[in-house]
């Protein structure tokens, strides 16, 4: 049975500390989807602050992000300056690949459209991490079996712009096969993992198969939207319960970097109310387990 996860709306955890001790040693990038978040004036960004100011106290604190907004459009050269210029250069950006590729042509006909946006991406330099095509749920209007899904996207993976580096996740967790795992590996990319009611938790994802398939790991802890926008609206505190779920993480992560795979790990403020208070139990827990 799936545990009450859910805090006491009227007796929420309370927040931990802003800025984590995180282990500057290793190849490991934690941080939030997005860093355009109100809800944390008076926590991560100062009360008065603008919020074309947001990212520059944003990357004080973690090192890396998972860009949102280019899910929803392709950003201006402009605006990708302005995000180099802001940040430190050991910071690292990842970015959504927009839905016009993944969710309206779904692969179909978008090669002139991804390649017009990882050379918009490509302004970040050396800062820029690997780009996430995110699919959605398809059902079988869409696809009629998982064979079709793939037989459109390996021509897809076949043509990516040389010297990026690529992420796909994919919310069908029956399509998660040999054959995909496999395909992906060919085309050296990476099956993103996420700790998400649709999909399968990781030690069954990882019992049942082989899932690193490119160099590096990417991580994405999503929750349930629906769930905890029953019990708050609000993103400045967590309301959920995870430290069973980070505990698994923090054990799996660690496998990772021994195999020598950097890791990258982007939590949503729906996975327990607060992507940021997330990342400070993570690295409080993270720390704890290397002592005990």
């Amino acid at each position: 049975m799936e545990p009450d996860l859910f805090a006491a709306p009227h007796a929420p955890e309370p927040l931990p500390p802003p800025s984590p001790a995180r282990p500057h040693d290793l190849p490991l990038y934690i941080g939030t989807s997005s860093w355009s978040c109100e809800d944390w004036r008076g926590i991560i960004y100062p009360d008065g602050a603008k919020a074309s100011d947001f990212l520059s106290f944003y990357a004080q604190r973690f090192p890396v992000v998972e860009i949102d907004m280019t899910f929803y459009r392709v950003p201006t050269r402009t605006m990708v300056e302005a995000w180099y210029r802001r940040t430190p250069e050991d910071f690292r950006f990842t970015a959504k690949v927009p839905k016009l590729i993944t969710h309206e042509k779904m692969l179909h006909d978008c090669q002139t459209d991804l390649r017009q946006f990882a050379e918009v991406m490509g302004g970040l330099g050396e800062k820029l991490g690997p780009l996430l095509l995110q699919f959605p749920y398809f059902s079988k209007r869409h696809f009629a079996t998982p064979q079709a899904f793939l037989e459109r996207l390996e021509p897809f993976l076949d043509q990516l712009p040389q010297g990026y580096r690529f992420a796909v996740e994919i919310r069908n967790r029956w399509w998660i096969t040999r054959r995909f795992l496999d395909l992906l590996r060919a085309h050296q990319v990476t099956f993103a993992l996420t700790d998400h009611p649709w999909m399968p938790p990781i030690q069954e994802l990882t019992r049942q198969h082989d899932v690193e398939t490119g160099d590096f790991v990417y991580i994405r802890w999503l929750g349930d939207r629906q769930a905890i926008e029953a019990v708050t609206q609000k993103w400045d505190r967590l309301v959920v319960d995870r430290r069973q779920e980070t505990a698994v993480w923090i054990a799996m992560v660690r496998q990772f970097l021994v195999q020598r795979l950097a890791v990258y790990g982007f939590y949503n403020n729906h996975y327990a109310g607060y992507s940021p208070g997330s990342i400070t139990l993570f690295y409080d827990m993270w720390h704890k387990s290397q002592a005990s």
